[in-house]
């Protein structure tokens, strides 16, 4: 019986090793650090004190949204898990077709007379945000996202 599940178990692991190995593709990877595609944009915004909750309740109420009317692909989003950061600070990534389209949909994002309500209106008992850290990432070869 030890056998059986032995042989089980390195059967279900060798398929899982072979299905990345099979979809990674050389060519791809040769050209992956100047690669013209998708591209992501991890960015960080710590709230003033007390105002982490007012800014889940303007993504979950609008902004998500809007990010996705302006072709801004949502990938996800996460506080810290314990820390003096978990009480402040949001961390997301977003997604992008390309460079070009980065800079198009931010552009028509802050343009949005939607957004700029909204901006205003969460801002009626002070500001939200302290600090925003952004940058434009791309994806390795080796990356199950991509």
């Amino acid at each position: 019986m030890k056998k059986i599940a032995t042989v089980s178990v390195c059967f279900v692991l060798a398929g899982l090793l072979a299905a990345p190995a099979a979809a990674w593709n050389p060519a791809a990877a040769a050209d992956s650090p100047g690669r013209q595609g998708k591209v992501f944009e991890l960015r960080t915004y710590v709230t003033h004190p007390g105002k982490l909750e007012a800014l889940h309740k303007r993504f979950r109420e609008h902004t998500c949204a809007l990010f996705k009317k302006h072709g801004i692909e949502l990938v996800g989003f996460w506080t810290p898990a314990d820390g003096p950061e978990a009480q402040n600070t949001l961390i997301y990534i977003v997604a992008f077709p390309s460079k070009e389209a980065q800079a198009k949909a931010w552009a028509d994002f802050r343009a949005d007379p939607v957004w700029q309500k909204v901006f205003k209106e969460s801002h009626k008992d002070g500001v939200v945000v302290d600090k925003v850290m952004s940058q434009t990432i791309l994806a390795t070869d080796y990356s199950p996202i991509r």
